[in-house]
């Protein structure tokens, strides 16, 4: 089967962000270098903080039309198209569930002979806490009821997606023993998508050398903290998808290093979060 069109979805920890002084906290040119080199024909990168990563990125990658979102947010989501693909780019406040600050999804809709391909891409709200936990619940549903919106416009079976830092972290409830594990708060995610009026799945992803369950965040090998399963695609059950090693999901950047040492120097140097790549074949 053909493809249609390849994905490149990342949260690149604090993108731009600035030190006193003015000099960005990291050095971009290296990972502007790295989200180039994945060649995907749609790029989508979380937690840009400043418009200093704007030029290396239109320098380094050319053939891209680029778009971001704008409001009140500190962080935002850059989008980049590759030029031969017709895409209308919709920044969607739906998605921030009423919540000036929250950070609104982008809607990217490509034709691809002659069909429509509808993408959003989230960052949904961070933090174990009962408000937080509410808020992305919210906006989990905001974004699987959009399937329903999407069918009703085109009459049909839409070829919808949505993806991106989830955050897919659990409830933490201190005095009450009614917590949501992360796991639970996936298990209820694909349940809630696998539903007959949804008719949704979240792709599968490797399991990282050495763990024991999926993850794409390394909080990095001396933390508290265990890495997690925050970043997923969810997509209409009838999309099909190239196949790396059985999974639909190929994770680039942390994961593909061997060792905790050297998943550590990654994640200081680029990012915390994994990358994530897959391939929508034509319908």
């Amino acid at each position: 089967m053909a493809k249609a069109f390849s994905v490149a979805s990342w949260n690149v920890e604090h993108f731009g962000a600035l030190r006193a002084n003015g000099s960005p906290q990291k050095p971009i040119q290296p990972i502007v270098d790295f989200i180039a080199a994945q060649k995907a024909d749609v790029v989508a990168i979380y937690e840009v903080r400043s418009s200093l990563v704007f030029q290396p990125m239109v320098d380094k990658m050319p053939g891209y039309q680029f778009h971001i979102t704008e409001g009140p947010q500190a962080q935002e989501i850059l989008i980049g198209i590759k030029k031969g693909f017709s895409g209308f780019v919709t920044q969607k406040l739906t998605f921030k569930a009423g919540q000036a600050a929250l950070r609104p999804g982008v809607l990217v809709t490509l034709t691809i002979g002659g069909k429509y391909y509808p993408l959003v891409f989230l960052h949904l709200k961070s933090m174990t806490d009962p408000k937080g936990f509410g808020l992305r619940d919210d906006m989990l549903q905001r974004a699987l009821n959009f399937r329903k919106v999407l069918n009703k416009a085109g009459g049909g079976n839409a070829n919808y997606i949505f993806l991106g830092d989830l955050n897919t972290m659990g409830m933490n409830l201190t005095y009450s023993n009614k917590d949501v594990t992360a796991t639970e708060e996936i298990t209820r995610l694909k349940k809630r998508a696998g539903t007959s009026s949804i008719k949704m799945k979240v792709l599968d992803k490797p399991i990282p050398a050495g763990l024991n369950h999926q993850a794409t965040y390394w909080p990095g090998s001396s933390s508290s903290l265990q890495p997690g399963n925050l970043d997923h695609v969810v997509a209409a059950d009838h999309l099909k998808f190239k196949q790396f090693g059985g999974v639909s999901v190929k994770l680039r950047g942390w994961p593909e290093e061997p060792t905790s040492v050297k998943r550590d120097a990654w994640a200081k140097s680029f990012s915390d979060h994994a990358l994530l790549y897959f391939e929508v074949q034509k319908v």
